[in-house]
This record gives structure tokens, sequence and C-alpha cells, in this order.
């Protein structure tokens, strides 16, 4: 697992344009991470949200948004366009990057269990250390308690 102080994961996935990218391509900027279950769900739909109204404040502070998700890149286009996001959105339909970040975990909801993305947030700064872990994300404050760690 993980933890702050470390070495942030490398990656290499594919975004909602159809580039790849990589840790690498953010060398030294400070990255906010995002990892969030399912394109178009409520609480995915106000967390993007959020990200996105303060877009501003984040560039700012000179850091970069990238939300992941398991979704194809496909989805992730719809999404992005629906709610207008100024963000990349990263396809980890494998679970590599998810599985490296520690985010897919065995997740109980209305009684069943099964394995999934554990809403969390990464806050890497321009080394590559990861300097924040935000982890069972509750949605609504998160954005400002994200800036306040930048």
């Amino acid at each position: 697992m993980i933890k702050e102080g470390d070495k942030a994961p490398n990656f290499t996935v594919a975004s909602d344009s159809g580039e790849t990218i990589s840790l690498k391509d953010f060398k030294g900027k400070s990255i906010v991470i995002y990892f969030y279950p399912k394109d178009n769900t409520p609480g995915c739909s106000n967390e993007a949200q959020d990200f996105r109204d303060n877009i501003d404040k984040f560039e700012e502070k000179d850091a970069v948004i990238l939300g992941v998700s398991k979704d194809s890149v496909e989805s992730h286009v719809k999404f992005k366009d629906k709610f207008d996001l100024p963000f990349a959105l990263l396809s980890d339909e494998s679970g590599e990057m998810c599985e490296s970040y520690g985010v897919w975990q065995e997740k109980t909801m209305c009684g069943k269990t099964k394995m999934g993305i554990v809403r969390s947030t990464f806050v890497i700064d321009p080394a590559g250390k990861i300097k924040k872990i935000f982890s069972k994300v509750k949605v609504k404050g998160h954005v400002e308690k994200v800036l306040e760690e930048l």
C-alpha cells in the first residue's frame, strides 16, 4: 500500500483526448489525481463539477487535475462533454493504475460485497512524491480540502 511521502506510482493510460498520458508528462507540476467509481453517477458527477467549478483556483496553484475511472475513453468523452469538464479524464480499463494506487478494493453496498474503486484523491508534489492521500472521500467539501493541501 502506498503512503504519503512515497514516490507516486508511474502510469501510462488513455485519456479522453485519445492520447496516452503518463505521470512523467507533468514533471515539475503539482498533480491532483482523483479516482472515482463511474461516469454519470450522482456522486461522481457532483465531484467532477466541484473540481470544474474550482479550476481557476487549481490553476493559480499550478496544479493539474486528472480524473480516473475504469470507464472507457468513449464514456469519458461523453461525461466530459456533458459537464464541460476542463481537465483530463483517464481510462484505466485494465485496472493497473487503480491497483498501483491501492484504490481497487472490496466494497459493500446494499449488503453485497464486490470489488470496485474506492473514491480517493492523491495530491502529488512537483518532485513526484505523494503529499496527501484522501481515501473513502465524501464529495461534499472535498475539493476545498484538496485546495488547502496545495
